[in-house]
């Protein structure tokens, strides 16, 4: 993985300095809050309903042990002893007192990582696939072109101040993990006729209260191409975008109100002329990278103790059945470590869940560990010789819950319980529906589902791309849930559809429970995800299960 280098060292501890000193200055009234506010966001500091948050980048979700270990750390000394990860691969710190902040950035600053543009109108913290140079359906690993696009926009002068914040991801995979068709700008690998491998460029997807799927600027376009064309889109955006209208900046809504073709024609034209500008640079820095994302040494020893395992535990054979991914090297699965243990806060480790995170990658994962845009930690490269042994301490740290995938593995923002922007709850939400379909004990039988809860239209939780999707809303002061049908986040991206009526807090569980029970009842065989289902019958079985007063008044 990508280290700093002397730059980067005294770049981000310039930026902590001057920090500090305009905590200091804030702290002491030289400041005032509205002063302070872009100087704070600039550093990823927010202003939450109880207390400051910190949010801190991870790139391309991508740590290694040490820097686990100090995020560990800093959520002991300076919070309460948790962080919260994000669907940005973020983590977030939900209780620090404002004159810490500064501590906690050196903090960071000595393992290699910072909290610059995780806010403000500006390109945020690259995500990627999550099982990037592990997965087997892999072209190429991706991270190192994440890597030289957050290199790129990282204190870009140009792009500081956007008509509106600016999201970037990318996947190594034509399977789509990273979630592109919902960013401003979502690169997809593809090959060419002639093998060779490129980026298929989407513009303008995005989630909100306007959300769209992005759409295809570019098929093909070489990795030389990258980082100039990348320019290009940002910069005709950044001239184009509206400042009038917050709710109206995103490029989403530049390229819906101006149409695909002249956009393609303007980042084409300022393509062509700020390419020579680049000279093969972007190039000879891309190389440098890639050494960093040198595959590890992979080793070769027999599965006896897995497979022994597997036929003589049964909670070990479920957990590898839910929580193991094919992996590109024989012997090896990438693991999926669930933060969604049945009733626990979505994205949630404690500081001791982290330190034996940071042991296993150490002990058995050739050092890496990710964050996954679905608020899990995934430890890519693990022998399955040493799963048992992985197992076992995931157990007792409490994370070896067997639910990846499943109905119980709930994407939810932090909701009305810490962000000052909800209008509703999202986490007890989450933890309701969870503990409930773990009493029904039918959550293997239901099968692949994907829900996604957000406690307000800004849509952190990617509720538009859930296959059942809730959004909390505030209705003359009660909390009221909606619920989606039908998204998909993947290669395939749907927005999902609205399903009718929302329902008071204390009736949103028993309605996803009839969904669940309709679908139960009406798909093909066992075999059938609740998407196809959807997909083959429509909206109108689940409205009907959803709304029975409904039906029977039709009936009537």
């Amino acid at each position: 993985m990508y280290k700093y280098n002397d730059f980067d060292e005294a770049f981000v501890r310039e930026r902590v300095s001057q920090f500090r000193a305009q905590v200091e200055r804030r702290v002491d009234g030289s400041l005032t809050e509205d002063e302070f506010k872009p100087l704070r966001l600039m550093n990823g500091l927010y202003l939450q309903l109880h207390a400051y948050m910190l949010r801190v980048a991870i790139p391309y979700g991508t740590l290694n042990s040490a820097q686990m270990r100090q995020l560990a750390w800093i959520a002991e000394r300076w919070d309460k002893g948790y962080g919260h990860f994000t669907t940005r691969q973020n983590i977030q710190y939900n209780w620090p007192k404002l004159q810490d902040v500064p501590d906690m950035l050196e903090a960071l600053a000595d393992v290699g990582m910072h909290a610059i543009q995780t806010s403000g109108n500006t390109i945020r913290n690259v995500t990627a696939d999550h099982f990037a140079g592990a997965a087997a359906d892999e072209i190429a690993d991706p991270r190192p072109v994440a890597e030289l696009l957050r290199q790129w926009s990282t204190d870009h002068p140009e792009f500081q101040f956007l008509p509106r914040k600016f999201k970037i991801a990318v996947t190594g995979s034509p399977n789509d993990r990273a979630v592109t068709k919902a960013h401003d700008i979502g690169l997809r690998m593809v090959r060419n006729a002639a093998g060779e491998p490129g980026f298929e460029v989407i513009v303008g997807g995005g989630l909100g209260r306007t959300p769209m799927v992005g759409k295809v600027i570019r098929e093909f376009l070489p990795l030389a191409d990258l980082l100039p064309y990348c320019e290009a889109i940002v910069s005709v955006y950044n001239l184009l975008g509206r400042r009038d209208n917050k709710y109206k900046a995103r490029i989403k809504i530049t390229v819906a109100e101006n149409g695909l073709e002249k956009i393609r024609d303007l980042v084409d034209a300022r393509f062509e002329q700020i390419r020579p500008q680049f000279s093969g640079f972007d190039q000879e820095l891309l190389a440098e990278i890639e050494q960093s994302f040198a595959p590890p040494a992979f080793r070769n020893a027999p599965l006896d103790k897995y497979d022994i395992a597997r036929s003589q535990n049964p909670g070990f054979r479920s957990w590898t059945d839910t929580n193991l991914f094919e992996h590109r090297a024989p012997g090896y699965a990438i693991v999926s470590v669930s933060l969604k243990a049945h009733g626990a806060t979505p994205g949630d480790a404690t500081s001791d869940q982290m330190r034996v995170l940071a042991d296993l990658a150490e002990r058995f994962g050739h050092d890496e560990l990710r964050i996954s845009h679905e608020q899990n930690v995934i430890l890519p490269h693990v022998h399955k010789s040493d799963l048992p042994e992985v197992y076992e301490a995931l157990r007792e740290a409490g994370l070896a819950t067997a639910n990846i995938g499943l109905i119980s593995d709930i994407i939810a923002c932090p909701g009305m319980d810490y962000c000052a922007l909800a209008t509703a709850r999202s986490i007890p939400v989450a933890q309701e529906i969870a503990t409930r379909f773990d009493e029904l004990k039918l959550e293997h039988e239901i099968g692949p589902l994907k829900i996604k809860i957000s406690g307000c239209i800004n849509a952190c939780g990617h509720h538009h791309v859930g296959h059942i999707g809730i959004l909390g809303l505030d209705r003359a002061g009660v909390e009221n849930y909606q619920i989606t049908l039908g998204g998909d986040g993947t290669e395939t991206a749907t927005i999902g559809e609205r399903a009718g009526p929302g329902f008071a807090y204390d009736e949103i569980v028993p309605a996803i429970e009839r969904l669940i029970e309709a679908y139960l009842d009406i798909r093909e065989d066992a075999s059938e995800t609740f998407l196809e289902t959807y997909r083959r019958l429509g909206a109108e079985p689940f409205k009907a299960a959803l709304y029975p007063e409904k039906e029977k008044a039709n009936a009537a």
